[in-house]
């Protein structure tokens, strides 16, 4: 058994708990609880049985982690990845690299050598974006799987002639035969409802801060910067502090003090930890108040399409329908952001395709911070019980000793470094096995956790995913 190294007395656990790192491999965590409407709107619209499900999920968030790495290792050889399968249950990794196949392998996911790595693609797609695209050509986007750029059109002459004006390589290009023909979705509702000068109306996207004034992300061609805005009923409620569009489709929008921000998506249970991006392949949701909740599946990453007020960059293209009433709603992955309905084709009667504004780009922006479940902006963690140090390296664990814990609920709060990303984890003893009763798994530092479980014998787990330094660790035991 390999040993484990108890750590200095200044990063010991007061009131009797101490933190030991392990270089023993980490147990697999299951991403946080989705909100059941969720999984029943996955399992109607995937054709999947709830244990498909919610195992799609726990692979989702597996070899997400695994990606992200093993993209990070490859670095300008990167092609591209995408899961596959029902329970999405297999990653495949591009590379231009042949090389690198052996070690995408032996990280458990499948290999595939191509020509072109996903730099060179979107260098492509950039010369697109460049040019001006006719209404011919309604969408264009980086296909990962064919390593090409994918020219969407209704007039093939016309698209031949749009690449050839960018200076792009036809070898590099696949066009296909479109009739979609995007439109933005203006005056109705995704998520609550707002209005913009007494007139148009909108969907609110997710709740979000910037400094300490409260308000929300949308869609950007829902309202121009000064534009006033009322809820959903009809109640003074804020001002369009940014709006890009076309060329992007987003902006915030400032609230007063009547509104409050929260993490949860409107008229769902559905909360948000976190605004880690989903790949391509994986299955993803938006809800609206016209359509409901609907599931599908992510098709390409740093879409463009070409509405009749001129292309939108950076989109994300789903199989999700929608319809009018959509726009500047929300989307979600488990409990992750993903983005902000843009537009589409199509309707929830026969199918579509919907586009979304991906809302990290929109949180980069405006420098805002997306409000989640995860610790208080600024890591403060305040009003627990009990307060401790400690510190992890990357790839590393650190542990509480175990402990005896009545019924009831457990509170918990991580505050890590900036630029680490640490996870937080409630284990629970079963016969001589510790399992993972609760977590948080946000891309960030800090962490929240409540559990309300049955008396027992439990311990705290903080694992370094990514970076090395102190943290502090407060607590609520029942």
């Amino acid at each position: 058994m390999r040993s484990r190294h108890i750590l200095s007395a200044a990063s010991a656990l007061t009131m009797g708990v101490a933190l030991v790192l392990s270089s023993a491999p980490a147990a697999v965590a299951a991403p946080a609880k989705p909100a059941p409407s969720m999984l029943e709107a996955l399992q109607r619209d995937l054709n999947l049985s709830a244990e498909q499900a919610q195992l799609r999920l726990v692979n989702e968030a597996r070899l997400g982690k695994l990606e992200g790495k093993v993209r990070t290792d490859l670095g300008a050889a990167f092609g591209g990845s995408w899961l596959s399968g029902d329970t999405a249950n297999s990653l495949t990794i591009a590379t231009s690299d042949a090389s690198k196949v052996g070690a995408i392998e032996a990280g458990g996911a499948k290999a595939q050598v191509v020509t072109r790595s996903l730099g060179d693609l979107t260098t492509l797609k950039d010369k697109l974006d460049a040019a001006t695209a006719p209404q011919t050509v309604p969408v264009y986007y980086v296909d990962v799987k064919s390593n090409s750029v994918v020219v969407e059109t209704r007039d093939q002459a016309a698209a031949e002639a749009f690449v050839a004006s960018a200076g792009v390589d036809k070898a590099a290009v696949t066009f296909v035969a479109s009739s979609e023909q995007p439109i933005p979705y203006y005056d109705l509702r995704g998520g609550d409802a707002y209005y913009i000068n007494n007139s148009g109306r909108c969907s609110i996207g997710f709740s979000v801060t910037r400094g300490s004034t409260p308000g929300f992300v949308t869609a950007g061609h829902c309202g121009t910067t000064g534009s006033s805005t009322q809820g959903y009923n009809r109640v003074a409620q804020g001002t369009f502090q940014g709006s890009s569009f076309p060329g992007n489709d987003y902006a915030w929008v400032a609230v007063n003090s009547n509104w409050v921000p929260t993490p949860t998506v409107a008229g769902t249970s559905a909360t948000v930890s976190g605004s880690t991006a989903q790949v391509v392949g994986g299955s993803i949701c938006r809800s609206g108040s016209t359509t409901g909740w609907h599931c599908g599946t992510v098709q390409q990453i740093g879409t463009s399409v070409t509405y009749a007020q001129g292309t939108v960059s950076g989109v994300t293209r789903t199989n999700v329908c929608a319809e009018p009433g959509d726009s500047g709603g929300s989307w979600i992955s488990g409990t992750q952001a993903q983005g902000v309905t843009s537009g589409g084709s199509g309707n929830c009667s026969v199918g579509g395709t919907t586009y979304f504004q991906p809302v990290n780009e929109i949180l980069s922006a405006y420098g805002l911070t997306l409000t989640t479940t995860g610790a208080p902006p600024g890591g403060t963690c305040t009003g627990y019980a009990s307060t401790t140090t400690g510190s992890v390296s990357s790839g590393g664990n650190a542990y509480s000793t175990q402990f005896t814990a009545n019924a009831g609920t457990h509170r918990l709060c991580l505050d890590g470094p900036n630029g680490v990303d640490f996870d937080l984890y409630l284990q629970r003893l079963s016969g001589s096995t510790w399992t993972n009763v609760a977590s948080g798994t946000s891309s960030g530092p800090d962490e929240t956790v409540t559990y309300s479980g049955t008396a027992g014998t439990y311990r705290y787990r903080v694992h370094g995913y990514s970076g090395s330094g102190s943290f502090t660790l407060a607590y609520t035991r029942p």
